[in-house]
């Protein structure tokens, strides 16, 4: 089955872009220029993006691949450290946790031979890993500021009443990784009731037979609980710290 989409049929699709801009204008949501730039800013590099992976693809080079591999997990670092509120070291934090976590997730898919080494599989594979993770990372790192904002008074208690620092911030830390993973595991709920995902429903679009479509989702949901779980339990233990001075009190 040949799946093809034209221009005229992009432009026709942009009609929904425009329904949402008029209800933020009749609601005055004040969102149509942000809405704008994204989506010139989404034409724009998934082109980019387009003809970048048709040339790996091609190449089929390791060095190529794992560069464009090494890419990903620095852009989803980037944009997770700009949700750190400016927490010390979040770039380094972050870039650790989605390291580890997509290293881990990739590791084990390709030694039980789910995928291969090829840019075809390990490049989007590596994408949909590190996107999650920079999402749990940043939902950890808003929980975070937030919780040692609203408990600085318990916190204090603690301290005074002798407690190290990791003992301190024990329960802060175990509610904000159960809060990064969450998502993921509501996802994993209504997968296949409510929601058709991405990679099972393309496969399904390109003619795969449903059963196979699902156990490759199945696959996809498995890596996305670990990568997350990971994500959120490194980004948490490495970022508790910077709450704290010198002096091993709450700044």
């Amino acid at each position: 089955m040949n799946l093809a989409v034209n221009n005229q049929g992009l432009l026709l699709a942009f009609s929904l872009v425009l329904i949402t801009m008029f209800i933020a204008y009749k609601e005055k949501l004040e969102i149509n220029k942000d809405l704008i730039i994204s989506v010139l800013r989404a034409i724009v590099q998934l082109f980019l993006v387009g003809y970048l992976l048709k040339y790996v693809f091609k190449v089929n080079n390791f060095i190529v691949t794992l560069a464009l591999v090494l890419i990903i997990i620095f852009n989803a670092s980037y944009n997770a450290m700009k949700r750190s509120q400016g927490m010390e070291h979040s770039l380094r934090t972050s870039f650790l946790a989605i390291f580890i976590s997509t290293g881990v997730t990739l590791s084990v898919l390709i030694g039980v031979g789910t995928i291969k080494m090829i840019p075809s599989q390990l490049i989007p594979i590596t994408g949909m890993i590190a996107s999650n993770a920079m999402v749990a990372i940043g939902i950890c790192y808003k929980n975070l500021n937030l919780a040692f904002r609203d408990q600085r008074q318990q916190i204090q208690e603690r301290l005074a009443l002798g407690a190290d620092l990791k003992d301190t911030s024990l329960p802060i830390l175990r509610e904000t990784i159960k809060i990064g993973v969450q998502p993921t595991i509501d996802s994993a709920k209504t997968v296949g009731i409510v929601s058709l995902p991405g990679m099972m429903s393309g496969l399904i679009f390109a003619g795969v037979d449903p059963v196979h479509a699902i156990k490759y989702q199945i696959m996809v949901t498995f890596m996305l609980l670990s990568t997350t779980s990971i994500a959120s339990f490194i980004a948490c233990y490495l970022s508790y710290t910077s709450f704290f001075n010198e002096r091993k009190q709450l700044r």
